[in-house]
């Protein structure tokens, strides 16, 4: 099967075989052995393997806490690329197994987790998501001789292994491009939770970006997550008249925002950051809010061209729908496979050699090259998306007219 993606100017462009395209038998095979159920996928011990016949990777995030929606659809997605592999002799004919590090979204947690995971013994590791939890985990993994495919997307985590997720450098001139061209407003509100590395990351990056465009910032309000309503916030938030208000959070606490700012009949335009992109974020908010508030993201797992079979496949074995970042971290332990196949093992040298060796590589979320000077992935798939009746997520098409934008 052909990967056919689109061109600035809609036409369609034909790249290499897609890994997600499988043969009937892996299918079968992925279906029948990977039965796992999202309710099960945290409950996994940690135990050492002989390493002459398997090959380990940590598969790190958030799998219970506020945040668990991502980890548990990391965690499965990671899970099937594992059988997958398997169905295929696995890596340098070694079986694979997925070894879940739960960091909760807390760095102190992550590091406890992380270092029990290394002391068990890893050939990889995939993640954390957090960006707060991977500047403690990733230098463990780094001084263990690993080559993490993190999940982090603030730039201070930049250089700690390789990523496919978007860097808050990609993400503010895509969210910039956004409010000018799209929402055509010359005033914005800040709101950014002040506890998390990635959101004070994306406030600063958002903030310069946002001036550089000419664009009046009206206030730049900081929070600290776990309230059960923002309408207090929101009202002082108002009375600086902004024409948007820009909400750099996660998704419980943006969800929330976005709801308070429905429920008061706010004229001012919403539009959330890249943390608040989860499927978690619609029932949060309720879905009339959440369709009056994008959220800058990622394409939905079913966005990407000739995603139908991974998607259909995952949601069999899981009895439910791909998590917003299934399909990365299912590439993340595809690429990782690629690369030890390429440098004959894990050493982390010819490993990240492997990795910065990838020139267009081809997975469920497109095309993958890491640039050796950053290890953060080209071209970044950021997307803006909206919600719909049903409660999904897709890629917003008068956003994508409007910046002449594509993935």
């Amino acid at each position: 099967m052909e990967k056919v993606t689109r061109t600035k100017d809609g036409h369609a462009t034909r790249g290499r075989r897609s890994v997600v395209a499988f043969g009937v038998a892996a299918l079968l095979v992925a279906a029948g052995c990977s039965s796992q159920s999202s309710s099960t996928s945290t409950t996994a011990a940690v135990t050492t393997t002989t390493s002459a016949t398997t090959v380990r990777i940590g598969l790190e995030g958030p799998l219970t806490g506020s945040q668990s929606s991502v980890g548990i659809g990391m965690l499965d997605a990671a899970r099937l690329a594992a059988t997958n592999l398997n169905a295929s002799g696995g890596i340098l004919g070694k079986k694979v197994v997925i070894v879940p590090i739960d960091d909760k979204a807390d760095p102190a947690t992550g590091v406890a987790a992380a270092t029990r995971a290394i002391a068990s013994g890893l050939n990889g590791v995939v993640g954390p998501y957090n960006s707060g939890v991977g500047i403690k985990t990733l230098p463990l993994y780094l001084k263990a001789g690993l080559v993490p495919i993190r999940l982090t997307s603030a730039n201070s985590t930049e250089g700690l292994g390789v990523t496919l997720q978007p860097m808050t450098s990609q993400i503010a001139p895509v969210a910039t491009a956004a409010i000018t061209d799209w929402k055509k407003v010359g005033s914005v509100a800040l709101v950014y939770d002040k506890t998390q590395t990635y959101t004070v990351d994306a406030n600063s990056a958002m903030t310069s970006s946002l001036k550089a465009a000419g664009v009046t910032i009206t206030s730049d309000t900081a929070i600290v997550p776990g309230k059960k309503s923002y309408a207090s916030t929101i009202a002082t938030v108002e009375a600086t008249h902004p024409q948007l208000i820009y909400i750099i959070t996660y998704y419980p606490e943006a969800g929330l925002i976005a709801k308070a700012m429905f429920e008061a009949k706010s004229p001012t335009q919403c539009l959330a950051d890249f943390g608040a992109y989860d499927n978690e974020f619609i029932p949060t908010a309720g879905i009339a809010a959440a369709k009056n508030c994008p959220v800058v993201g990622v394409p939905a797992p079913n966005d990407f061209a000739n995603s139908a079979s991974i998607v259909d496949l995952y949601t069999t074995t899981f009895h439910t729908a791909p998590g917003t970042w299934s399909p990365y971290a299912y590439d993340s332990v595809q690429i990782l496979a690629n690369a030890a196949t390429s440098a004959g093992g894990f050493s982390s040298a010819k490993l990240k050699a492997a990795l910065n060796a990838q020139s267009d590589w081809m997975g469920w979320t497109g095309s993958v090259s890491f640039p050796a000077a950053t290890g953060d992935r080209v071209p970044p798939s950021v997307a803006v998306v909206e919600s719909n009746d049903a409660g999904e997520f897709h890629e917003d098409r008068s956003w994508a007219a409007a910046t002449n934008a594509s993935f």
